[in-house]
Order: structure tokens, then C-alpha cells, then sequence
């Protein structure tokens, strides 16, 4: 699925920096890297992280970002960070109407992954990428190629957690980003509230059967469906689902239409992005001949989640209810 070393200038940092703002010096180092003259520290730097192997000291707050893929810049928009970004690209569907009028005053460099000179000309000092797409060295995107002009990095854990991703693995998106950007306070506020909205789903469903689920991405000859690493296994599981794919150690992975069958799932979710509507999809699954007898088909049980619902983001928490309030009508509020 699609998805300059620069020159540290601690001139440039000021001699004040208000704790938990944007207005610091961007300037870094790479952690085995040398150090900046020296200047007085922002509150909570340095600040060294590992990143999916990537290991980098932040000085100070990054100054111009340039996100790619529509669920990191949600995460820059849900810890009020908009002001810090010089650029944004590639949107999966819509930006969630909280963060609309933030995100319309953010420049859009591409529809989807701009060059890496249209990159570049954003004159950014960090690139925050959602897929490891995002940084295709065969473009010239990637993380080492951009560390050698001056930009550091970050991926999203989604594409580097050892084992299945968890909603650990979001509060601590979420946490990194937070000190990163010198707004750690903004990252605790949201992850309480996270782990409360996840908490009062959890209670709605107590005691709920869980139902098997098919997800159905995209795919013809072969369905293109979630499996049981990546987060969105996670929102079903804590919907009050079963995963009939669990078992593919994969975020996403292809299934034989037969596997579908012999799993028979009772519901199919599909995924909503791109141009191929639900409608059209629903419509290819309900006149397959081979999937006659699968119980969702029969009893046309289905469910609706846009794709950035269904990534590692800031949607998470509320994604699993929306979609227990689908599988489970009984529980909603």
C-alpha cells in the first residue's frame, strides 16, 4: 500500500526561550555528531531519541517541519504546532474538521510525496514522515540523504515497532512529539484524555461477544486487508472484534478470497480513501459469487473507516468507538 547536514547556527538561538513554545532556535545535532557553541538550553533540551534506529539530540525545538502523510501533521495540529510548519503533503482523505482552519494556513507542497528539490525550497530543519514511504531514498527523501543536508527526522513508530503496535505505541508518538517540539505538557493533556476516551469504550463493551471481522482495503484478484501488526488490529480488537487476518505479520498484507471464505467473518469493514468509493467496493464484495456464504455478505454486515482512522495517530482513541458503536449498535451511547 502507497503510501543540509546544515549548519548549526546557535547565533541564532535566543537568549530567552519560553518554556513550552515555538519560538525557540530549531538547531540540532546528531547524537554522535559535535555540539553547538554553547547557549542557554530551551526548557526540556537537549533531547536525545532514538527514532525508528535513528538516533538524533535536539538543541532546541525544530523551527520550519514539512510533514508527509495526512496522520502526522494531525499530530502536529492536535499539540497546537501549526505555526511550526513551513509545508505539508499527502492527504489519505479529509483533515479532521478540529484541525481544519489550522491546517489551511499550512503550505501544501504536493498532493501526494512532493520532489526532493520541492522539498528542499521548503527550507525545512525537520521532516516528519507517516510511512517509510515518505522517505524513498530512490528519490532522494531519504533520512540519511536528508541528514547530510542539515534536516533531521522522524518516522512514524507504526513502521518500526518490533511486535504488534499497541495504543502504547500512540501515547508514545504522541509523548516523543511532544518533547521534541519542546510542548510535552500539551502531549500529557492529550494522552490523559486519550487513555479516558479509550477507557470508557472498553466499559461500554464489557461483556460483548467479540465478532470476526474482515477488513477489506482494496484488491481484486486478491483482497488487500489488515493484518496483526499494525495499530489498526489494535482498534479492532478494542471495538469488540476478532481479526480473521491476525495472524499476517503484517500492518497490511494480501489474502486469497478463499481465505476470506474459510474464515467466514460476520462483519467486513472497509476502509474509506482514494478514488474508489465505499459504494463501489461494497458493491464488488456483494456480487463476488465466491463470497455468497460468508456471513457479512449474506447478512450485508458492513463497516466504514476512513484510512486515517486506522493508522498510528491522533484519531485512535475516538476510531474505536466509532467503529464499536458499528459492530456493537447496541453499546453506543
Amino acid at each position: 500500500m502507497s503510501r543540509r547536514r546544515r549548519a548549526l547556527a546557535p547565533a541564532l538561538i535566543s537568549a530567552v526561550l519560553l518554556p513550552l513554545t515555538l519560538t525557540a532556535c530549531g538547531a540540532s545535532t546528531d547524537a554522535d555528531g559535535g555540539k553547538p557553541a554553547a547557549a542557554e538550553a530551551a526548557p526540556g533540551f537537549p533531547y536525545t531519541v532514538t527514532n525508528c534506529g535513528v538516533k538524533t539530540t535536539y538543541q532546541a525545538p525544530p523551527k520550519r517541519v514539512v510533514t508527509m502523510n495526512q496522520h502526522v501533521t494531525e499530530i502536529m495540529l492536535a499539540l497546537g504546532l501549526q505555526k511550526s510548519l513551513a509545508g505539508t503533503a499527502y492527504l489519505d482523505d479529509r483533515i479532521l474538521p478540529a484541525y481544519e482552519k489550522a491546517y489551511r494556513g499550512v503550505p501544501v507542497l504536493a498532493k501526494e510525496y512532493p520532489s526532493k528539490e520541492k522539498l528542499l525550497a521548503a527550507n525545512p530543519d525537520f521532516v516528519y514522515g507517516g510511512y517509510a514511504s515518505a522517505f524513498d531514498a530512490k528519490d532522494g527523501r531519504g533520512r540519511d540523504d536528508l541528514r547530510a543536508s542539515g534536516i533531521n527526522t522522524r518516522l512514524n513508530l507504526e513502521n518500526c515497532v518490533p511486535g504488534r503496535t499497541s495504543m502504547d505505541d500512540v501515547y508514545r508518538e504522541v509523548e516523543e512529539a511532544g518533547r521534541t517540539f519542546g510542548v510535552s505538557g500539551r502531549a500529557e493533556k492529550w494522552i490523559a484524555r486519550a487513555r479516558t476516551t479509550v477507557a470508557a469504550t472498553g466499559t461500554r463493551l464489557k461483556g460483548v461477544e467479540p465478532l470476526s471481522v474482515f477488513v477489506y482495503d482494496s484488491g481484486d484478484k486478491t483482497a488487500f486487508t489488515a493484518g496483526g501488526k499494525g495499530i489498526g488490529n489494535e482498534l479492532i480488537e478494542r471495538a469488540g472484534g476478532r481479526n480473521v487476518f491476525a495472524g499476517l505479520d503484517k500492518s497490511f498484507g494480501d489474502a486469497t478470497w478463499e481465505q476470506v471464505v474459510a474464515r467466514k467473518p460476520e462483519v467486513i469493514v472497509i476502509y474509506d480513501y482514494g478514488s474508489t468509493t465505499v459504494a463501489q467496493k461494497k458493491k464488488r464484495l456483494l456480487d463476488d459469487p465466491v463470497l455468497k456464504d460468508v456471513p457479512a455478505i449474506r447478512n450485508q454486515r458492513f463497516a466504514v473507516m476512513p484510512l486515517s482512522d486506522v493508522v498510528l495517530g491522533v484519531r485512535a482513541p475516538d476510531a474505536i468507538g466509532r467503529l464499536a458503536a458499528q459492530l456493537h449498535p447496541e453499546t453506543a451511547k
